[in-house]
């Protein structure tokens, strides 16, 4: 049989020890336990790869000094020896690479595996988003995207916990559009559709990132003010909103004019439930029509109601 060279046999082991991952790398932490084994396995291959190698290179080494010393072959004992451990070597390599295969074959399952399951919990995630997004939209105005009253509630019902816990002041005000229906017909609509979300627009301009606004029906929009610091600043907020709400609305040919009322309810003093400050912000709206800043507070109707009128409640 003939002798094999080194030659031949050190770019395989070169190749080994280039493509096979180092043992001591760090492993993700989801790696599965198959593959880490197949890292293993390769390291051990590569090992023996390296020594099989060694070995037919001393064995060709050996051969060449006894041919330059003379010898024109080695014995046949020796030459059936050396052959056999050769085959053992090259046999043990084999079944390695065999194993390491199954164990990647094995590796590759568990990834495939981990893979279906990740998908499955990704669209598990992915249902639970859209059913969320989809309830969301239910909270908002379809006209000008503004969350609706019941969004409205439950951020005035927080706001007022936060409140209590941080001796804050809130203000609801309830804004009316005055003369201001949708018309049943489509031009009518589509233009107080229009109008609604320009309002809608310039409402958001003027509040911060904490208070809330909703559209509360076809005229009106309600508006939780966070700590406002003092009625001053509840007045002046409420001024800026009447005179932005007052600027033209563009509708092509004939720009439209809307005014508005404002009723101002506070808490603690204008109610203490999401409930009553929003109903007692409608009455004082009511009684801001006749008012000649077009907004009033609740406490203010309170005290004319003490200097005498009449139809008024706490």
């Amino acid at each position: 049989m003939p002798m094999l060279t080194v030659g031949r046999c050190a770019p395989i082991a070169i190749s080994a020890m280039t493509m096979t991952p180092d043992r001591n790398s760090a492993s993700p932490v989801n790696e599965p336990a198959s593959l880490v084994l197949a890292v293993d396995q390769a390291h051990d291959v590569k090992e023996k790869l390296e020594l099989c190698a060694d070995n037919l290179g001393s064995s060709n080494d050996v051969a060449k000094q006894r041919k330059a010393a003379g010898a024109s072959s080695l014995s046949a004992d020796k030459t059936l020896a050396n052959n056999e451990r050769v085959q053992r070597e090259v046999q043990e390599c084999a079944n390695d690479l065999i194993a390491l295969t199954e164990t990647l074959i094995d590796g590759f399952a568990e990834v495939k595996e981990q893979a279906r399951i990740a998908l499955a919990e990704s669209r598990d995630v992915l249902a639970n988003a859209e059913t969320a997004l989809a309830h969301r939209r239910t909270l908002r105005d379809a006209a000008t995207g503004l969350p609706n009253r019941e969004l409205f509630d439950d951020r005035v019902t927080h706001a007022i916990a936060f409140a209590k816990r941080y001796q804050w002041t809130l203000a609801v005000m309830l804004l009316k559009l005055d003369r201001f229906k949708a018309s049943r017909d489509a031009p009518g609509r589509a233009e107080a559709k229009r109008a609604s979300q320009e309002i809608g627009k310039r409402l958001l301009q003027q509040a911060r990132a904490e208070d809330a606004l909703c559209r509360n029906g076809d005229d009106e929009f309600l508006y939780l003010l966070v700590n406002p610091q003092g009625n001053e600043n509840v007045g002046r907020i409420a001024a800026g909103m009447l005179k932005s709400i007052g600027q033209p609305i563009d509708m092509g040919e004939h720009p439209q004019v809307v005014s508005a009322t404002i009723g101002i309810a506070s808490y603690p003093d204008g109610g203490t439930t999401a409930e009553q400050l929003i109903s007692n912000a409608g009455t004082a709206m009511w009684r801001a029509k006749s008012s000649s800043n077009g907004y009033l507070s609740f406490k203010e109707c309170l005290n004319q109601a003490g200097a005498g009128e009449t139809g008024l409640q706490a």
